[in-house]
C-alpha cells in the first residue's frame, strides 16, 4: 500500500531534500469536487468536525486538502492506510503521531499552498511564505530581529530588505514549530545568518546552536520557505 499514489492528493508533489533523512512535499490546497468526498475519507471525525467550524466552503475545502495530503504522505512513509495514521495533539498542542516511529512532521500553509515536512531522527519545522507579501519591515525588525540582524538591512533597498526580514522570519518561524513554542517563541533573541544555507548563530535554551541545522526549502521562485531540524 505504501506506493500507492492513490493514496497522497494528486496536488502533493516531492521537492528536493534539504538534508539526511528530510522529506518535503509542495501541495496545492485545492481539488476538483469529485475528488473531495476521497479526501475526506482519510479524516477522522475530530477532523471532519473541525472543517465543518471553517466560515466559508473555500476555507473548509482547504483544511480537507490539506489535512487529507498529510495524511496521505504520513501513510506512505509509515506504510499505513491514510485513515489509519494516528495525529494527536502533543506538548502545546503540536501535532505528532500518536505511534513511535522516529518520524516528525510540520506543516505551513499560506494562501492556497502548504509545505509539508517530514523527518526521521530529529524535531521539524517548516515555514514558507510569499515573497510578494507586504510587511512592516521597520516594525517586524524592532520586535523581532537582533541588533546583527538589524545592521544586515541598513544599507539594503527597501525591497531587498524586506525580502531579506521574510527569509529571517521564515527560519524563527520554522524554528518556533519545532519545539512547539510558536508565537511564544524569543524570536527577538534568535540571532540567523543569512550565508549561503541560513544558520542560527546565538539563541537562548532550547534555541542552542549546536543543536539546530537550517536548510533553506527549494519551493517555487515566488515563495521563501526553510526547514528547521532540532535536536532535542
Amino acid at each position: 500500500m505504501a506506493g500507492n499514489s492513490d493514496e497522497r492528493d494528486a496536488a502533493s508533489v516531492p521537492l528536493p531534500a534539504p538534508a539526511a533523512g528530510v522529506s518535503l512535499w509542495w501541495c496545492a490546497l485545492a481539488a476538483p469536487p469529485a475528488r473531495m468526498q476521497l479526501l475526506e475519507a482519510r479524516l477522522s471525525p475530530a477532523e471532519l468536525a473541525r472543517a465543518d467550524r471553517f466560515g466559508s466552503p473555500a476555507l473548509r475545502d482547504r483544511y480537507v486538502v490539506g489535512r487529507a495530503s498529510l495524511r496521505g504522505i504520513l501513510g506512505s512513509l509509515l506504510a499505513m492506510a491514510p485513515q489509519d495514521v494516528p495525529i494527536v495533539r502533543g506538548e502545546r498542542g503540536r501535532p505528532q503521531l500518536g505511534i513511535d516511529r522516529g518520524l516528525d512532521f510540520n506543516v505551513s500553509h499560506t494562501a492556497g499552498v502548504a509545505l509539508i515536512g517530514a523527518a526521521r531522527g530529529a524535531r521539524i519545522g517548516v515555514d514558507v511564505e510569499r515573497l510578494d507579501r507586504t510587511i512592516n519591515v521597520a516594525g517586524i525588525s524592532r520586535k523581532f530581529l537582533t541588533g546583527a540582524e538589524r545592521r544586515g538591512l541598513a544599507d539594503l533597498d527597501a525591497d531587498t530588505a524586506r525580502r531579506r526580514v521574510l527569509r529571517l522570519w521564515t527560519c524563527k518561524e520554522a524554528m518556533s514549530k519545532a519545539t512547539g513554542d510558536a508565537l511564544s517563541a524569543p524570536f527577538g533573541s534568535l540571532d540567523v545568518a543569512l550565508d549561503d544555507e541560513p544558520r542560527l548563530c546565538a539563541g537562548p535554551p532550547p534555541y542552542d546552536p549546536s543543536r539546530w541545522m537550517l536548510r533553506s526549502a527549494a519551493v517555487p521562485a515566488d515563495y521563501v520557505a526553510t526547514v528547521a531540524l532540532w535536536q532535542p
